[in-house]
């Protein structure tokens, strides 16, 4: 009776502390309370990208050839296995014909043989590799990884402002048809920070790929990185280009517009790009008419840095979020 006694007491000492307005609820939502008890047991357990996983979630790629790579790939690869997620790596062009930093990459013995890992290679080295009849090399990646397949980053404005950046000699869709054309693994397209606008997603779900990945504006914005990295960039004058794009939401309408009327021969969707927790994930994936999960890449990394433990709390917080959603939550 104490404890009764105690959290009344706290009940009306912080009533007064709780009020919200209207201007506060998140319209995005019905909330259905007599509908479902409480949610025990976990999500139920769906395909996507061929391979089961346990929850709508995608650690989207993040990490290059950096000295906490391995790190934070290992602590990422025990998330995925711990929660049921797949996992796109980081470039991997580090590796592509030097093993040096192999093991930092090497994340198909900690991720298990049963969940997504996909290799990364950005466009302009898909394009060199396609030029010079070396889409061997790109194969070999993914075998030696043991990944599911390759993604490619379509990433122009970066490259554009990065100091050291590639130049792309011809239009990215030819080089992915081109890379298909030679290549025998399955094949996800992402962009890197500014999204795609629908003409962008209308030519990529023609093609017979295994998902898009948004990669939208509204996380962290690679085109402002290199802005940043270079002092004679002069930010002042192109940061306006840093700040185009397109957010998840408006893809997701892109997507099914486009879904609705077409028949697309690409038929999964990674939506990332901005995506700050479970609910905006979940509003994203319950609004796609194609299937889909969310990604996340700078929230998973802020903890991948760290102890594992912490980022284990919060995959776990993350996935009761999204049971209490999925039970008493539907998408007007």
């Amino acid at each position: 009776m104490e404890s009764l006694g105690n959290r009344k007491k706290d009940h009306i000492e912080l009533a007064l502390k709780s009020q919200t307005g209207m201007s506060e609820i998140d319209a995005r939502f019905h909330y259905e309370p007599i509908l479902s008890a409480h949610p025990e047991g976990g999500l139920k357990p769906f395909k996507f990208l061929g391979k089961e996983h346990r929850i709508p979630l995608w650690v989207s790629s993040m990490t290059g050839g950096t000295k906490l790579a391995g790190k934070i790939n290992t602590n990422l690869a025990r998330a995925c296995n711990e929660f049921g997620m797949g996992m796109g790596l980081g470039s991997c062009r580090i590796i592509l014909d030097d093993n040096t930093y192999f093991k930092d990459f090497n994340m198909r013995p900690v991720i298990g043989p049963d969940l997504p890992l996909w290799a990364n290679l950005g466009i302009a080295q898909v394009e060199e590799l396609v030029d010079a009849g070396k889409v061997h090399l790109a194969e070999e990646l993914v075998r030696k990884l043991e990944a599911d397949g390759l993604i490619i980053h379509v990433n122009p404005m970066q490259e554009w402002f990065q100091p050291e950046g590639d130049v792309m000699k011809y239009v990215p869709v030819d080089t992915i048809k081109r890379m298909m054309d030679k290549f025998s693994f399955p094949l996800i397209v992402k962009e890197v920070g500014q999204g795609m606008g629908p003409q962008s997603l209308r030519e990529l779900l023609q093609l017979p790929l295994q998902a898009i990945e948004f990669a939208a504006f509204g996380g962290t914005n690679f085109a402002k990185v290199e802005l940043l990295r270079d002092e004679k960039a002069g930010a002042n004058t192109f940061e306006p280009l840093s700040l185009v794009g397109e957010d998840a939401f408006a893809m997701v309408d892109y997507a099914n517009a486009i879904a609705e009327k077409e028949n697309t021969a690409c038929k999964e969707l990674i939506i990332s790009g901005g995506i700050r927790n479970f609910l905006d994930g979940y509003y994203l994936v319950q609004k796609s008419r194609l299937p889909a999960i969310y990604g996340m890449a700078s929230t998973f990394l802020t903890y991948a840095k760290e102890d594992y433990e912490q980022l284990g709390k919060f995959v776990a917080d993350q996935v009761k979020g999204l049971e209490m959603a999925y039970s008493y939550l539907t998408v007007k």
